[in-house]
């Protein structure tokens, strides 16, 4: 066998790492193709239901009003979106009517995340009317606000 001189080895190596850099003469190939496919998965069942609340300061007499703030909580493990409100009155004295009273509740739309409370959903003004009739029955009486969302 005959020995290659130092200039014939530095040829071979140039030569060699010219075909690696080239592709080293190996050949790739693939295929291409078309296709199609779905997925599929089943939404929540819906938010659940939220508990509301409405606040506001006591000591109301005659022809004065409050505000009233709406929240809610969210027990749940998915959001949800409270709709418009309704409000109406009711006291722990039958003498006491709460036709006396005239609550509002003004809200829109409302997100209330999951596993949340105190969210606010909207606000509205509590009136205690000032009738031509004697109110004294109203006198130390507790008033509720209930709260309902559609």
């Amino acid at each position: 066998m005959r020995k290659l001189s130092k200039k014939s080895r530095v040829t071979a190596a140039v030569a060699g790492v010219a075909l690696v850099a080239v592709g080293g003469g190996a050949a790739y190939a693939y295929w291409t193709t078309t296709g199609s496919g779905n997925g599929t998965a089943t939404n929540s069942t819906g938010g659940g239901t939220v508990t509301l609340h409405a606040t506001f300061a006591g000591g109301l007499a005659p022809g004065n009003q409050v505000s009233v703030a709406y929240t809610a909580d969210n027990a749940t493990t998915s959001s949800t979106v409270v709709g418009a409100l309704s409000a109406n009155v009711t006291t722990d004295v039958a003498s006491c009517l709460p036709e006396w009273f005239e609550v509002t509740a003004v809200t829109s739309n409302s997100s209330v995340a999951a596993n949340t409370t105190g969210t606010s959903v909207g606000a509205g003004v509590l009136k205690f009317k000032d009738e031509a009739v004697n109110q004294d029955a109203c006198k130390g009486a507790v008033v509720k606000v209930n709260v309902t969302s559609s």
